[in-house]
């Protein structure tokens, strides 16, 4: 028998001992672990046990009863206790796919009783059915001799507890008949379940998508009815024959959290046929096939044979780094200068030098001059001086005011923070022409070198968008760090932010606050910028839409709040790729005189890149509060599609040519809701870069 078979491969293999004796049994131990499957093994007094062996042996205890209790709760039909459980427990130590003392897996008995959702929890978690059921016939053979052992045990009690006075032995044989008789519904149940089932109606949709130039995206949905069974797995099929024969390639999908699945390694420009088909205990239902009912790999760059603009770029911009130092390094500037001693090399300690050196220190005050301070934070902790103040060194005390253009410069060299002894030493020679704005950025070099010095740290991170300025004259830059790992820095500790700002006893007026004093007010709102603009958006096609304004020195550009390295955007799809075919059409579009595409309306109905353009620029156009008839007036840039590696790409919106940039004192009678802000745009490309 089958049965025997399986009991025969459980006793070989003597994985774990026998489970409950009854299911009675079974239920009190699935109600007492409610709390107990949450142990922390580390928790146990280790002097109490052995050693390791005895620890090992204990976990393995608590792990057989945590999976005794998962199958359990699947027969009982408790879908919170099999989440829960599937929550604290990973699918080795549940040994989700071992089969109990019947031949059964957890998912065996979730589809055969027909429980929809504890099946898709545990699909999602990665179980799978009992590999011994490898046809229909062993399936039904094996059930079938469940039922009849379950039968004949409960009439062999039965007899038992009738002939027999009552007595304990008695009493024990009735809590033996009870639970039996409840496996023995239990069995009848998902035999019954397996007998009405039938194969599953083909996917409900199946949608196909050009992926890359060598890569179709198929994505199906469930069938609308699994007639009585969980679906558990899905097929692909692919051929360039729309009869499928000979068929090309196919593909198993058994880990069902998302439905789809992607075609590697296809030939560009050959067209492709897919159909998918669902699969339940019965066997496999009919294939659907996709829509549409072929598709060519191809991608937007084949329309004219362009290559990726940043292909090399990295590569390019390093080498000519490496070119512009090798000409310098025989140069004078090189060579250490003797009247800089923060880059002397002392055989002292560093803290002795600080201790020492009156310009080496952490500032206390403004006093009417361009500062440089940097944030380090850490969850809600942040970098202090042991004076429990901001981190703050002086760039110019007669800097009365801070050009826009030495700030963007500043912010550029953020990008090579591990430069700045070389930066300083190339900006030395320089000075002899007394240029102001070289005396300025060399200032600002020696007061980066001080921060790194002080702190022991060269990254000091991202600069804030804008200076805070006061009206005492103070202009303070900003630089903002993230601290993930357990770094230890120099002259500074952590403290918890809310301290430091209910702490700092400000000597200032609340109507004329000072640069320090404005830093600590707005800290959390930069801490949220800083945190935003790092994010990355998921992968997908997106519409974005380009605004500038412009001011007397700078451009700046309209971002979201929550993604400030970001334009303006909407989601198009998931699928970032544009294919030739969709290309093509949005230079056909492009190049028509009416505002209104001309083809005929099924044509257009039956696009799908022109019904998602068309939801996601109303959406857009809601998101940045402009009028919908305005949007007639708006044009897709179509010279190309802005690639951000390979899972993200941007279509761009563009207003009418004079609009596009809002000179100085010109009305925009829309303004955007909030939610928004302009940054410098040389900012805003720093930020992507990043």
């Amino acid at each position: 028998k089958m049965t025997q078979q399986m009991r025969d491969l459980q006793l070989a293999q003597a994985r774990k001992p026998p489970g409950p004796s009854s299911p009675n049994a079974a239920k009190r131990l699935y109600r007492n672990l409610s709390g107990k499957f949450r142990v922390n093994y580390a928790s146990f007094d280790e002097g109490s046990l052995v050693g390791r062996g005895e620890k090992e042996k204990l976990r393995k205890s608590y792990l057989f009863q945590s999976n005794a209790a998962l199958f359990e709760a699947v027969e009982l039909q408790d879908l919170d206790r099999v989440q829960e459980m599937l929550k604290h427990y990973s699918p080795e130590e549940l040994d989700l796919n071992t089969p109990n003392s019947e031949g059964l897996l957890p998912l065996d008995i979730a589809i055969m009783t027909n429980n929809a959702p504890i099946a898709r929890a545990l699909l999602q978690a990665g179980a799978k059915e009992s590999p011994h059921f490898v046809s229909l016939e062993s399936r039904s053979l094996h059930l079938s001799t469940l039922v009849r052992e379950a039968e004949q045990r409960v009439n062999e009690l039965m007899a038992q507890v009738v002939n027999e006075a009552p007595s304990a032995d008695c009493s024990e044989k009735e809590k033996q008949l009870k639970a039996w008789e409840w496996r023995f519904r239990l069995y009848k149940r998902m035999k019954a379940g397996f007998e009405h089932a039938r194969v599953p109606d083909a996917p409900s949709s199946v949608h196909l998508s050009v992926a890359s130039s060598s890569s179709l995206q198929v994505t199906f949905w469930e069938p609308l009815s699994v007639n009585s069974a969980v679906v558990t797995k899905y097929k692909v099929e692919w051929s360039c024959s729309p009869t499928f024969s000979p068929l090309l390639g196919e593909a198993v999908i058994d880990k069902l959290k998302e439905l789809h699945f992607t075609i590697q390694g296809l030939v560009s420009g050959t067209a492709y046929h897919v159909r998918v088909s669902a699969y339940n205990m019965k066997g496999w239902g009919p294939p659907q096939a996709s829509v549409p009912p072929f598709a060519v790999p191809s991608n937007w760059r084949e329309y004219d044979g362009r290559a990726p603009r940043r292909r090399g770029q990295a590569e390019a911009l390093d080498h000519l780094l490496g070119q512009v130092k090798t000409v310098h390094q025989h140069c004078i500037c090189h060579e250490p200068c003797k009247n800089q001693p923060q880059s002397r090399k002392h055989s002292v300690s560093k803290s002795l030098k600080h201790l020492f050196h009156p310009g080496s220190k952490f500032l206390k005050t403004l006093k009417r001059g361009l500062y440089l301070t940097a944030i380090f934070y850490k969850d809600d902790n942040i970098l202090v001086t042991h004076e429990d103040q901001i981190p703050v060194v002086e760039i110019d005390d007669t800097y009365s005011c801070l050009l826009m253009q030495d700030f963007l410069w500043l912010t550029k060299v953020s990008c090579m923070w591990d430069e700045i002894l070389w930066l300083r030493q190339c900006v030395t020679v320089s000075q002899s022409s007394c240029s102001c704005i070289l005396q300025t950025r060399f200032k600002m070099l020696l007061a980066i070198s001080q921060m790194q010095g002080l702190l022991g740290i060269q990254d000091l991170g991202q600069v804030f968008f804008e200076p805070i300025k006061d009206k005492q004259g103070n202009i303070l830059i900003v630089t903002l760090k993230e601290v993930k790992t357990n770094q230890t820095f120099e002259s500074v500790r952590w403290v918890p932010i809310c301290k430091l700002q209910s702490g700092r006893k400000s000597v200032s007026s609340p109507e004329e606050p000072t640069a320090l004093d404005t830093l600590l007010i707005s800290l959390q709102d930069k801490l949220a910028y800083h945190q935003r603009s790092s994010h990355a958006l998921s992968a997908g096609l997106y519409l974005g839409y380009l605004k500038l304004c412009s001011a007397v020195d700078q451009i700046r550009v309209l971002v979201p709040e929550q993604l400030p390295n970001i334009l303006c955007h909407v989601k198009i799809r998931s699928n970032p790729n544009i294919s030739r075919e969709e290309w093509e059409w949005l230079q056909k579009m492009a190049n028509v005189e009416e505002p209104v595409p001309t083809e005929p309306e099924a044509d257009r109905s039956q696009n799908p890149l022109f019904q998602e353009l068309q939801v996601a620029i109303k959406e857009l156009m809601t998101l940045v509060n402009i009028p919908l008839q305005e949007a007639k007036d708006f044009r897709l840039y179509s010279q190309e599609v802005l690639d951000f590696g390979d899972q993200v790409s941007f279509l761009l919106l563009l207003p009418p040519s004079d609009d596009v940039c809002t000179a100085p004192g010109q009305n925009n009678p829309y303004t955007p809701r909030s939610g928004f802000l302009t940054l410098p745009l040389q900012i805003f490309e720093l930020g992507e870069e990043r």
